[in-house]
């Protein structure tokens, strides 16, 4: 597991570690790991030809120093600096130390005199013009986007966007500097013009737009300079869960368990006119642990057709004991569906409440009310949570984080990002690898995971994140099983790779 920590957190550590070290040792070692990272990205650095688009303040800085080992090992560095006149002195002496050019885009005039963009490093005055960056830029091996950093808002302003999209349009790949300009720190969101980094090489710690943007990060390389002390003092806004994580926490037979103690599950979901979800979830249900699962509902002939081990009876009253209940897929929001969730909620076991459970959650206040407090997780995709909780916005993890309060149960809001948030506070991003998981009736194979993790005693926020991230590894083991390249696969597929994607993450916690 590891933390995201926002932009202001960052600022505050990295202030209070600044008074502990000498002046620029902390950009120093950012812009030494960025080049390795670079070095590791081309493969090799000699001939190479880098370049830089540096923005104001440090995140340029962090770039030119950077620029300047790149020169110092062979590579051609070529340095756009699209505001020269706020260029890090610093870093710019350097690379001009280092013999690396300097392109100013809307140099000073020539009041200004010989400032930071006025020449190339070599004695010889630089070329200005966007024309000649677009060239330089889709000549390149590598362009490193140090346009703005972890405090940039908003989207790119010009010329950046044409800078990017000459690259874009060449192919060149860019690595990023602590994360791709554009992209909101703390959010992931956009809003216009961005980078789409091939890489991003971040400093410090790791922030949430790695989780929450991870499409547009590429992967993500820490350069760990010591700030994790100066971390200590407050938690993370969010983590992220490993696949050793989840294969710790993921239940599975001791010498003394049998079918009820590793714990029984209810699934009430479906119908008989559509009894595919039911189908999806009990099985995901049946996969998942090795207890035993009961389903109640009118699709139970379906069922039992499909999955044999199950106990599975017409009317949730008819219903044994269990030790959780997940409710909601295809259930309806009619009497009928309201009378099935009252009765679950009725039970006083962990509920996991999806689709049509949620819908009559927004529809009836009292239901909500029943829920306030207790060991429940809810798993809307946006459209539901904006039913019961108000439209989602660009701040995921501060939405999921408010509904949880408000609602007081633990709150899973599904995306590509998948969100959980518990009444507490904390907050858990799975960022998927892949898109796979965005299928009909994917859904309800969580759904199903989760009550079955819930009914084996895990609390609500750890059966939701694990749940979630075994539900994205079983996405792709899905769109992987015949091979390479993926391809898109039902979630019925997803559902039977759900045994692959266990003895992933337990491997993944094995010592061994």
């Amino acid at each position: 597991m590891h933390g995201l920590h926002t932009a202001d957190q960052v600022r505050a550590a990295e202030a209070a570690m600044m008074r502990t070290v000498g002046d620029g040792v902390l950009m120093r070692r950012a812009a030494a790991g960025l080049a390795h990272h670079v070095r590791e990205f081309l493969g090799a650095t000699y001939g190479r030809r880098v370049v830089l688009l540096v923005g104001a303040g440090d995140n340029g800085g962090d770039a030119l120093w950077a620029g300047a080992e790149l020169r110092r090992r062979g590579a051609h560095v070529t340095a756009v600096l699209l505001a020269p006149d706020r260029a890090h002195p610093a870093g710019l002496a350097a690379l001009r130390a280092a013999r690396g050019r300097v392109l100013a885009l809307h140099p000073p005039g020539p009041a200004a005199g010989p400032g930071p963009g006025a020449g190339d490093g070599t004695g010889t005055p630089a070329a200005g013009g966007l024309d000649a960056a677009r060239a330089l830029v889709a000549g390149a091996d590598v362009v490193v986007d140090g346009i703005v950093g972890i405090s940039g808002r908003g989207a790119l302003r010009d010329p950046a966007p044409e800078l990017v999209a000459a690259a874009d349009g060449a192919g060149v790949p860019i690595v990023a500097c602590d994360l791709p300009s554009g992209v909101d720190c703390d959010t992931g969101a956009t809003d216009g013009p961005h980078v789409r980094a091939a890489l991003t090489v971040t400093f410090g710690c790791r922030k949430p737009v790695h989780a929450l943007a991870a499409p547009l990060c590429g992967p993500v390389r820490l350069v760990d300079f010591g700030l994790g002390p100066f971390l200590e003092g407050t938690g993370p806004h969010a983590r992220v869960l490993s696949d050793g994580d989840v294969g710790a926490r993921w239940p599975v037979p001791g010498p003394d368990d049998d079918k009820y103690s590793q714990g029984v599950v209810g699934i009430a979901a479906g119908s008989a006119t559509y009894p595919g979800a039911a189908v999806l979830a009990a099985g995901a249900a049946t996969l998942a642990t090795s207890g035993m699962v009961r389903f109640a509902g009118s699709a139970a002939d379906e069922v039992r057709r499909h999955w044999p081990e199950i106990v599975a009876t017409g009317d949730i009253t008819d219903a044994g004991r269990t030790q959780a209940w997940a409710v909601g897929p295809g259930l309806g929001t009619g009497g009928q569906g309201r009378a099935v969730l009252e009765e679950a909620l009725d039970r006083e076991v962990p509920l996991c409440l999806d689709a049509d459970a949620i819908t009559l959650l927004a529809q009836h206040a009292h239901l909500r009310d029943r829920i306030q407090g207790e060991p429940v997780v809810l798993t809307p995709h946006a459209g539901e949570f904006a039913r019961i909780a108000g439209e989602v916005g660009p701040d995921r993890i501060g939405a999921a984080r408010r509904a949880a309060a408000d609602l007081g149960v633990t709150v899973l809001l599904k995306g590509n990002a998948t969100v959980v948030a518990a009444p507490d506070g904390r907050v858990l991003v799975d960022p998927a690898a892949d898109s796979w998981a965005a299928t009909a009736g994917s859904g309800d194979v969580l759904t199903g995971m989760i009550g079955a993790l819930l009914a084996a005693g895990l609390d609500p926020w750890w059966a939701a994140g694990c749940a979630t991230l075994v539900h994205a590894r079983a996405a792709t083991a899905a769109a992987r099983e015949h091979g390479l390249p993926p391809v898109p696969a039902p979630a019925s597929a997803m559902q039977a790779a759900i045994p692959v994607a266990l003895r992933a993450v337990r491997a993944a916690a094995s010592p061994y």
